[in-house]
């Protein structure tokens, strides 16, 4: 056998070896060689383990038999690891455009050079720069190479094989028309829309339903010029409905969004065909109502309203528009490229990795963790949290122009950062998937993400290593009964402190009233909006909030062995190493339309919560009698029976569908007012937002958020599975918890860590630990917290721009090396005027004593 370059023609000499000479080549590994079927998952554009791409100066190679995708870097241990030898390697090549006689570029033409399916880099000037893209297959561990296409040469089997894959649609792309990564259809009744001549034209403000009095979700029919209110089921906004009802009495089919509307499209509604799709015609059939297309501007997610000038300022002061901000390059300083509503989760991240326990817990373990990963590590959630918190971390990513590049393009003045950032694609697939709300295309609240991710890092832990231990508190909650006037005290686990906004503390309420007076006549009469004036709140006031007694209706009292009202607050029975602080700014209106309280809020740089600190059973107070009240067991063959429409009331007013269908189960379908009240309740739980699990009484069964005991002791019935296979006991026992008791994961686990030592006397230890607490029913050990003085400093925020959760845009700022960055997307920069006060989700670590 020959090496490289002896098998192909190449400059300068060399043979071309006869086809049978390349089949001689493949044949031991023919077996090896595989067609992708329907359902294989093909990435081409990806590793598995690093944001390589055909892009990147090593390219990318893909496995023929598993069709992962392996930068450079990592494909010798994909080799090593499955003993998979042929690989296809993908490489673009990106080169300056020939120049005319006159020094001009050529005549553009179709690129049949071009057959990958990759984004092109908007950092380059398309009229300078060229692309080609070459394949070729690449046999381990001798590194033989053979061009592709060689359909002549090649067996048909690995012709096919070679074709299938390049041919590929995404891994991403799927089925379910709710999913995020799914492509619009073009609407039937696009090309051929009749349009009524009937004068209307639409203003760029003040838009109303024409049936009642709503200013938002409001639809632009594409036929008439009717503007009218939408319904949930559009966009889970809210609304009465009546753009259908004009459908079902008109028979028009199309409608647009307003305040959707960018030189990039619009949210584009067909009622006959029941299903957002696509205009071709867009901008022909909004020129047909006075509406200028390519002038329009809208939000990320293209649900926030063009005419509301108030929060322009809103945009422009959280982004620090107008201000000339430094690009910065390096480790810690790379950018996520927004998927589309994807900037929930890129600000969280941003935050998390930013923490020192999350950089060790996996960046610090990636060779252990890169090395142990499953054969599929696309599906695996450290590998994925590893790679991401490396591709952020690295400065791999991140690099500055070459100062060459940099003065050519200010001699052009064409100059612009250069800060592509790096794509969560396979990050957010995976966090995502089975989950309704995070694999949809909508905006999502940053505060329920955070919760499900915390939720994801309970669930994978790394052997005893929790990173998330940082963020858990403890809550003290006291009840005391309104009529016996005895208490009660109960413990709970708690990840957020949620500050309630004290809008009556307002300081500027004189001030405020004129503004509302002349917003409201400038909207009567179509003038333009006064510019806006912003409630300040103290800070004081929304901790003195927080502090306050809530009332209880409906508590078990079992001195009267009945429900009776009661007074509740709460205090922290430990302070966590992390404080997370949730200003609570969203809120329902009369019409449970999602609204957002305007606030300015001078949160502190310290703060110090320790007079929050639980203090217990006091002299003088008699306990409630430690009596449980009747127990109401729930149908499980009426889960299936859930009230929809009451889930669907809740729906609308922003919660998550699954969490919906948990309180609307679990008040047993008394309404949605009832259900609301459970998820006021269970809204801070790191599951809150999983789908439904019908808890097993009676027996060993999931706990209703799908979480195991405190004491985490493995079912002796998935012990004796694994020690059936010929696993020892205690190697059995490590497994499982280390893996949360999953059985298909722990066997991984043990495949993953051969250096496991059989007799290992800490798992026999912890396994008669555990027996023990078993004879003596002792308690079992509770969660773990990190509790310490209550003294914190502000290192990160994340800020929301928008009327609510389910729409707008988030961005993060992290104080670094003594100076707040401003991350907003892929671009990454020297923050001037952080909004500190405009924050919705802040970061406080403790402060040593």
């Amino acid at each position: 056998m020959q090496r490289r370059g002896a098998l192909f023609s190449v400059p300068g000499g060399g043979r071309k070896m006869a086809a049978g000479d390349l089949g001689e080549l493949l044949v031991p590994h023919m077996p090896t060689i595989r067609v992708p079927r329907s359902g294989d998952r093909v990435y081409k554009n990806e590793c598995a383990f690093s944001y390589d791409s055909p892009n990147s100066e090593g390219g990318l190679y893909v496995c023929m038999n598993t069709f992962l995708a392996f930068g450079r870097e990592h494909v010798e241990r994909h080799f090593r690891k499955t003993g998979q030898s042929v690989y296809m390697h993908l490489k673009r090549h990106v080169r300056e455009k020939v120049r005319g006689a006159s020094g001009g570029a050529l005549p553009k033409r179709r690129n049949s050079k071009i057959f990958l399916d990759l984004d092109t880099d908007d950092d380059l000037n398309s009229d300078d720069y060229e692309y080609e893209d070459e394949a070729k297959l690449v046999i381990f561990p001798d590194h033989y190479e053979i061009a592709l296409p060689n359909i002549e040469e090649l067996p048909a089997l690995v012709t096919i094989a070679c074709d299938a894959v390049l041919s590929s649609k995404s891994p991403y792309r799927k089925q379910d028309p709710d999913t995020w990564e799914n492509e619009l259809p073009v609407s039937r009744y696009a090309n051929n829309l009749a349009q009524l001549d009937s004068g209307v034209r639409i203003p760029p403000s003040g838009w109303k339903c024409a049936r009642c009095d709503l200013r938002e979700n409001l639809w632009l029919n594409l036929t008439d010029g009717s503007v009218l209110c939408g319904k949930w089921f559009f966009d889970s906004s809210g609304g009465n409905g009546h753009a259908l009802e004009h459908y079902r009495d008109t028979g028009y089919p199309l409608a647009v969004k307003l305040g959707t509307i960018t030189p990039d499209g619009a949210d584009v509604y067909s009622f006959q065909e029941e299903e957002p799709v696509l205009d071709p015609q867009l901008a022909k059939h909004l020129a047909h109502f006075g509406i200028d297309m390519l002038h329009m501007q809208g939000t990320e997610n293209r649900l926030q309203d063009n005419d509301m000038k108030p929060r322009i300022s809103e945009w422009e002061v959280i982004q620090e528009s107008g201000t000339k901000l430094k690009p910065m390059y390096g480790p810690g300083y790379t950018g996520l490229k927004n998927l589309g509503n994807s900037c929930y989760l890129s600000s969280v991240m941003q935050a998390i990795f930013s923490i020192p326990e999350f950089q060790r817990a996996y960046v610090g373990n990636l060779p252990r963790i890169f090395d142990y990963s499953p054969l599929d590590p696309t599906q695996d959630f450290n590998t994925q949290m590893t790679k991401l918190g490396h591709g952020l971390l690295s400065g791999q990513y991140s690099k500055p122009p070459m100062k060459s590049e940099l003065i050519e393009q200010v001699m052009k003045e064409e100059y612009k950062p250069q800060q592509n950032g790096i794509s969560p694609r396979m990050f957010k697939a995976f966090v995502s998937k089975s989950h309704p709300e995070f694999s949809s295309n909508r905006q999502q609240d940053a505060q329920e993400f955070f919760l499900h991710l915390v939720n994801l890092v309970e669930r994978n832990r790394i052997g005893s290593e929790n990173p998330s231990d940082v963020f858990r508190f403890l809550v003290e909650d006291r009840i005391q009964c309104c009529q016996s006037r005895k208490v009660r005290y109960t413990e709970r686990v708690g990840y957020v402190m949620q500050l309630p906004v004290a809008m009556e503390a307002a300081v500027n309420k004189d001030e405020l009233i004129a503004y509302e007076l002349t917003r409201r006549e400038a909207e009567a009469n179509r003038r333009p909006l006064p510019e806006l004036v912003r409630a300040k709140i103290p800070f004081s006031a929304c901790l003195q909030a927080f502090s306050e007694p809530d009332n209880v209706d409906d508590f078990w009292s079992s001195a009267l062995q009945a429900k009776s009202a009661g007074v509740k607050t709460s205090r922290f029975a430990s302070f966590p190493e992390y404080l997370v602080v949730q200003i609570k700014k969203f809120t329902f209106g009369l019409d449970w339309v999602p609204k957002k309280f305007d606030v300015s809020i001078d949160m502190p740089d310290l703060l110090n919560i320790s007079h929050l600190r639980a203090r217990g059973l006091q002299p003088g107070e008699e306990e409630l009698p430690d009596i449980s009240p009747p127990i109401v067991i729930p149908d499980d063959s009426k889960a299936s029976d859930i009230d929809e429409s009451s889930v669907m009331q809740l729906a609308e007013m922003g919660f998550p569908l699954e969490a919906c269908r948990k309180a609307v189960y679990f008040t047993g379908n008394m309404g949605a007012e009832v259900a609301f009240n459970w998820i006021i309740v269970h809204m801070e739980e790191p599951d809150f937002a999983e789908p439904l699990t019908v808890p097993m009484y009676g027996g060993a069964g999931a706990s209703v958020f799908g979480a195991t005991g405190l004491d985490n002791q493995p079912p002796e019935e998935i012990v004796a599975i694994i020690t059936s296979m010929g696993f020892q006991r205690n190697q059995a026992m490590q497994a499982l918890r280390a893996t949360n008791n999953n059985l298909e994961r722990a066997l991984d686990w043990i495949f993953s860590h051969p250096e496991f030592e059989e007799d290992s006397d800490s798992v026999i230890e912890m396994e008669n630990n555990a027996n023990a607490n078993i004879i003596s029913e002792a308690k079992p050990e509770g969660p773990r917290i990190k509790d310490g003085p209550g003294m914190y400093e502000l290192f990160a925020f994340i800020s929301h721009m928008g009327t609510s959760t389910m729409s707008g845009h988030y961005v993060c700022h992290i104080k670094k090396e003594g100076r707040w960055v401003i991350y907003n997307d892929h671009k990454v920069c020297a923050s001037e005027r952080p909004p500190k006060d405009l924050g919705y989700i802040y970061f406080y670590r403790r402060v040593p004593s």
